[in-house]
């Protein structure tokens, strides 16, 4: 594999050998063909669909070619007219068979037969370390994936596993006397067809469970708002499928629930020997944020359960900022204490560390031993120059030319690069508003658009879980507007060579045009609507305002290649930070919804 963004498109390739089945209506007849030979012609692609050459092509014992090296075709001649399984093999590719009958070939002995072979030659490699002896390597670390994928780390401390398919990992590193060390691979991790893991094992806790290798590759909170709940407050902004707060990484006893995603004490029968600790969470949740005078001040809206003024819950704030020399976890304020059934908002200062990204947690303490019982709802965590109360959006100057979109200069400015390039709107699973926890959780394994960009709800609710992919739409209604969308979706970009033509996978359903827009923001509050350079829709054309209008019914999670691909050049931006915006608009007097599907959006 050549280039980063090839090797990360391998994300939805399905695992496995592939056997392709040619059925036949009947029997072989092969009765009269006893002397009768054919050809067999076809090309190999990989997984994407692209041409590959230089694969094996062979019938055991009767004939073998090599894929042509100009465009992926390969011929065999002399072919018994009869049952036969052809094989490809290529190094670094699981090997795909095929079974073709008599019945198969035409009236002229020709049979046409396309293959498909998948990348699996992924490696995951590292060194490791040891914290007990000033960082020296450690040899005999069990390094395993599963039960029969497993390595140990030689006196250098490396490890290599290799041979594998590009997929999504659970990596765990054992050994004797040292804790445990746990680490989720993704499939977009892997850079040329590699991951590299260097860790350090025994080194202290800075947050129950995580050391400063966890904290280092911690999940970015690269927005300034995260909310949670199932409850319709100021619907669409806080409705169930809006807010997806449960799909940060939570530690410890916590649950969603209607009132918001709760932290918990631990208050199982074993837990129960837990002693009292106002110094270090029971349960927390945390992220690696970047601080700015932007968005110094931070909010969290909550309220309690099994807690009242008499008995409140602990909880607070706590940052390591892993840049110093000897990282400690530090708290915010004194502890924070509240016990109400009504929501309130308490405000954290954080202006300490502007111009650095820090580890912040969010956690709940024990306050008693034994069998104690409480819960903080989180309902909202938000950044802004200052406290924020009740349900509003997030305050500050709106963006010129974009009033009534709630984008604001402070959170264009404040909101952090991305660092992936490919994002999916297909859920791994589904849910619904009564089981949904489950299927926001696996969009952290497959970079889904839902947890990696954020979701701004103007006037409508999105489409979570259709089979064809995360889809947000309009309103039913007659009001035309191309100026304010309806709901949109955005990310903050480094843009330079690498990551400057993105392309979106999309398509509308029913009759009526879907109106849409990508619109690039500069951190000095520039705007630009940037139309796209081509496109595979079945009607498209530039609208009013700079959208798009267009009518594609194609497409679904197990036909990718049937989407519209619109790709748009962002090059003109090379060299600055671009906010990114996918809107959806109401551009006709329609009376219908009018969706947009997200399939996929890579950066390339």
């Amino acid at each position: 594999m050549k280039t980063t963004s090839r090797i990360r498109s391998f994300t939805y390739a399905i695992l496995g050998s592939l056997l392709f089945i040619f059925n036949a209506c009947k029997d072989d007849v092969e009765d009269g063909n006893a002397h009768k030979t054919g050809e067999i012609i076809g090309t190999v692609t990989d997984d994407l669909g692209n041409l590959l050459t230089g694969v094996k092509v062979s019938i055991p014992d009767i004939t073998e070619t090599i894929s042509n090296e100009a465009d992926g075709t390969y011929v065999l001649t002399n072919v018994p007219v009869k049952t036969q399984i052809v094989n490809y093999s290529k190094t670094g590719y699981q090997t795909a068979s095929v079974t073709i009958t008599a019945n198969d070939f035409a009236n002229n002995n020709q049979i046409t037969v396309n293959a498909s072979l998948e990348y699996a030659a992924a490696k995951i490699k590292g060194v490791i370390t040891d914290a007990k002896s000033q960082g020296a390597p450690l040899a005999g670390v069990t390094v395993s994936l599963s039960e029969n994928q497993k390595t140990t780390s030689a006196e250098d401390g490396s490890f290599l596993i290799e041979n594998l398919p590009l997929d999504n990992y659970t990596v765990t590193f054992t050994k004797t006397d040292y804790a445990t060390v746990v680490r989720n691979i993704t499939r977009d991790k892997f850079i040329d067809g590699i991951v590299t893991i260097d860790l350090q094992m025994g080194a202290k806790e800075l947050l129950p469970g995580k050391t400063i290798d966890d904290l280092r590759v911690a999940d970015k909170w690269y927005y300034n708002e995260y909310r949670g709940g199932r409850n319709a407050e100021n619907y669409p902004h806080w409705d169930w499928a809006c807010n997806y707060m449960c799909a940060l990484d939570f530690q410890g006893a916590w649950e969603e629930q209607n009132e918001g995603t709760t932290l918990q004490i631990r208050n199982q029968e074993d837990d129960r020997k837990n002693p009292a600790n106002l110094d270090v969470f029971d349960s927390y949740v945390y992220g690696s944020k970047k601080i700015t005078v932007e968005n110094r001040i931070m909010t969290l809206q909550l309220r309690t359960h099994s807690a009242d003024a008499s008995a409140p819950a602990y909880f607070g704030v706590q940052v390591i900022d892993l840049s110093e020399t000897d990282p400690v976890a530090v708290k915010i304020g004194e502890n924070k204490t509240y016990g109400s059934g009504d929501y309130t908002s308490f405000d954290f200062n954080l202006s300490q560390y502007v111009g650095k990204e820090v580890i912040i947690a969010i956690g709940i303490y024990r306050k008693e031993t034994g069998d104690y019982w409480k819960q903080l709802v989180l309902r909202r965590i938000a950044f802004a120059t200052g406290k924020i109360n009740g349900w509003d959006w997030l305050p500050g100057t709106e963006v010129p030319g974009l009033e009534g979109m709630k984008m604001t200069q402070e959170i264009v400015k404040s909101t952090m690069n991305h660092t992936k390039k490919s994002f999916s709107g297909i859920s791994p699973i589904s849910g619904n508003r009564d089981n949904y926890v489950d299927a926001y959780r696996a969009w952290r394994d497959v970079a889904h658009i839902a947890s990696e960009w954020s979701f701004v709800p103007l006037h409508k609710d999105p489409e979570v879980f259709p089979s064809e992919g995360y889809l947000i739409k309009t309103r039913g209604g007659t009001a035309v507007n191309t100026k304010e969308p309806e709901s949109y979706y955005y990310a903050k970009f480094g843009i330079a060579s690498g990551n400057n033509r993105l392309t979106l996978k999309t398509r509308t359903f029913g009759s009526t045009y879907t109106y849409f827009k990508l619109t690039a923001i500069s951190e000095d509050g520039e705007v630009t609507h940037v139309s796209p350079v081509s496109n595979t829709a079945q009607t498209a054309e530039s609208a009013e305002d700079g959208c798009w209008k267009f009518k594609h019914d194609a497409g679904g999670k197990d036909a990718p290649d049937t989407y519209a691909n619109f790709v748009y050049d962002l090059s003109p931006f090379n060299g600055k930070n671009m906010m990114l915006i996918f809107g959806v608009y109401k551009g006709e007097s329609n009376g219908d919804e009018n969706k947009l599907a997200f399939y996929s959006i890579d950066m390339n």
